[in-house]
């Protein structure tokens, strides 16, 4: 496997990651996976980015893990599969939410499995009106712990739990109004209309994106007058360093 399965490349103040293994549905290996991590982490850091794009080629964003090679096909401990598989994932979770800036996902055609759960972790996440979204893993009685895990704070409970346990595929209308696409535009327009949206962030300051981020990831755990007083002191900070 190259780096050409995976593209990474800057576009002024924006980290582009693209998916490239379009003849598999852009299926991830467990490198993929770590790679991915790695790429959205250093990004994140980096004080010349502002946002970063999570997009495919192909007609599919991603069918999820690539089950040749998957560690749960040979016999392992519980650790052992955690540092297999399971941290892996997990990383990647953390790697988008850790950013200090906006992770946009465009998708079109499928999500399924981790493509969903990627779809759903992203701070924004704008959908082609072909695009489609699925966690099918209780088909093969594999609980996805680890996709509910992405969906937690974006997805309602009831929603998740329909998606798992019914495996279905719902559409990109039906994602929006359970919390965890953004917003949708022509299949023809995802690249046009997501590039116009960067270009939006990309005009602002890293500072403010990255107040805003911290904001929406924190103060949703907090009570309303301690949310409140977050607001306050966050806009008070940056208002006071200009």
């Amino acid at each position: 496997m190259s780096d050409q399965d995976m593209i990474f490349s800057q576009e002024g103040e924006v980290a582009q990651i693209v998916l490239n293994r379009p003849d598999n549905g852009n299926m991830l290996t467990i490198d993929m996976v770590n790679r991915l991590a790695s790429q959205v982490t250093d990004a994140g850091r980096d004080p010349g980015i502002k946002a970063i794009l999570l997009a495919a080629n192909g007609d599919d964003f991603c069918l999820g893990r690539d089950p040749s090679g998957a560690p749960e096909k040979a016999p392992k401990t519980a650790v052992e599969m955690r540092d297999a598989l399971t941290s892996p994932i997990l990383g990647v979770y953390a790697a988008v939410r850790g950013a200090q800036v906006p992770v946009v996902a465009a998708v079109q055609g499928l999500a399924n499995g981790f493509g969903c759960a990627m779809a759903a972790v992203c701070d924004v996440t704008i959908a082609a009106d072909n695009s489609r979204f699925a966690l099918p893993e209780m088909s093969h009685d594999l609980p996805p712990t680890l996709a509910m895990c992405a969906h937690i704070d974006r997805t309602m409970t009831k929603s998740i739990g329909w998606l798992v346990y019914s495996t279905g595929q719902i559409d990109a209308e039906t994602a929006r109004n359970l919390g965890f696409v953004s917003q949708i535009v022509g299949a023809d327009d995802l690249k046009s209309e997501t590039d116009k949206f960067l270009a939006g962030l990309t005009a602002r300051s890293r500072v403010a994106l990255a107040t805003c981020k911290t904001y929406l990831a924190n103060a949703r755990l907090m009570e309303t007058d301690k949310a409140a007083d977050y607001a306050g002191n966050l806009l008070s900070v940056v208002m006071s360093s200009k």
